[in-house]
């Protein structure tokens, strides 16, 4: 099955990227990847996608991105059409790509020129594998709750702690890790540093089992010596750099969750015209006609507010004067999973006894499609941040 790109017409996006949504349409429906291990399957989609070029969206033009240009920053746009592009296929090649933009982004906004060469160019190739490590286990929507600690030793620092959720954890080659260097200060006092999986005091081993099988584990960090070259931006600047990674991804989850929506709808379309039913076909049905159209405008209301999440912040970039996006993003995150949540759970209704058949696609897609409503803020957080600059407005 391969998705329409139809939606590449519409005015939010530009000749790149009418032409990077076919290509990549195309190129997903050729590959075959076994996910039954769910590790070694996100190994292998990091490898598949780096070496067909995917993953050098990821990262910017200076360290062999795909897009050129003197911007030194990711295209909001081409992430939003290749998770989408990707999610209707595999999630899980989709988590793959995530990750290695996720997991590398604040070297991108932050990094200097040694560690922009250092990591970068390898996160394009997939020679290195990316993750992101923020949430802890009484630290997760209140990141200035963390209880990690950096402190300054001889020529270097310390890292005291534990992250959990971390997604490509203990497969990882390196983890852009957020840890609290003034401990009173709350968001205040956050730092960023990139620790290598090598590093002594690491130990990423306990994985965590999920609904929907992703590479996920707990890193404990006991005594973890860092050289001074391992921090990352600026000293106690780490809760910003964090929140401006993750609003370049946030409309990147909400182009997720539209791959999958869409995906879902195209199943239930499938299904609808293929089953037989008291003499006709499903799709006859006037009920199964609404809940049809009931589907596709919830999939078109989230793809608008994602398409133009995506959009403001390219179109800054392009005028020069970079905006925060952050009420915009989230709205395209919130609309974006909870619709495909709907969506997913009227394909599945609609396939009967089929729906719930492990090892269909809305089987599946229903698994995959919770975490989306939770990770990077969940849905109640994005209606906080939505609320209040609504009453600053």
């Amino acid at each position: 099955m391969t998705p329409s790109t139809a939606h590449l017409a519409l005015p939010f996006f530009d000749d790149a990227h009418r032409k990077l949504g076919p290509r990549l349409a195309e190129w997903t429906g050729q590959q075959q990847i076994d996910e039954s291990d769910d590790r070694r399957a996100c190994r292998d989609w990091v490898r598949t996608l780096g070496n067909a070029g995917w993953l050098r969206y990821c990262v910017p033009a200076g360290a062999g991105g795909a897009l050129g240009g003197a911007l030194p920053r990711l295209d909001s746009r081409a992430l939003v059409i290749l998770r989408e592009t990707l999610a209707f296929h595999s999630p899980l090649a989709d988590f793959a790509l995530a990750m290695q933009g996720l997991g590398s982004g604040a070297i991108t906004l932050a990094g200097t020129p040694d560690q922009q060469r250092a990591y970068l160019p390898q996160v394009a190739s997939g020679q290195k594998i990316a993750a992101f490590a923020l949430s802890e286990s009484d630290a997760g929507s209140d990141a200035g709750a963390m209880a990690t600690r950096a402190v300054e030793a001889a020529g270097g620092w310390t890292v005291d702690g534990s992250k959990t959720w971390i997604s490509n954890g203990g497969i990882a080659d390196f983890y852009v890790t957020f840890a609290k260097t003034e401990s009173e200060a709350g968001t205040r006092g956050i730092t960023a540093f990139i620790i290598d999986a090598a590093a002594p005091g690491l130990d990423a081993s306990e994985h965590i089992a999920v609904m929907s099988p992703h590479p996920l584990a707990t890193l404990k960090f006991t005594n973890c010596q860092l050289a001074g070259s391992a921090r990352l931006g600026a000293l106690n600047g780490g809760f910003k750099l964090a929140m401006q990674t993750l609003d370049i991804f946030r409309a990147s989850v909400a182009g997720a969750a539209l791959g999958m929506a869409r995906r879902a709808l195209a199943e239930a379309v499938h299904h609808a015209r293929s089953r037989k039913m008291f003499g006709q076909t499903l799709a006859d049905f006037q009920l199964t006609q609404a809940k049809i159209g009931d589907m596709a405008a919830l999939v078109d209301a989230a793809a608008l507010l994602t398409y133009r999440a995506a959009w403001l912040r390219d179109e800054g970039e392009r005028l020069g004067t970079p905006v925060r996006v952050t009420a915009e993003a989230a709205m395209a995150k919130m609309a974006a999973t909870e619709n495909a949540q709907r969506v997913i759970d009227m394909a599945l209704q609609m396939h009967g006894g089929l729906g719930v058949k492990v090892g269909s696609k809305v089987e599946s897609l229903y698994r995959d499609i919770r975490s989306l409503r939770i990770y990077e803020g969940a849905t109640e957080v994005q209606q906080l941040i939505i609320g209040k600059a609504m009453l600053q407005s």
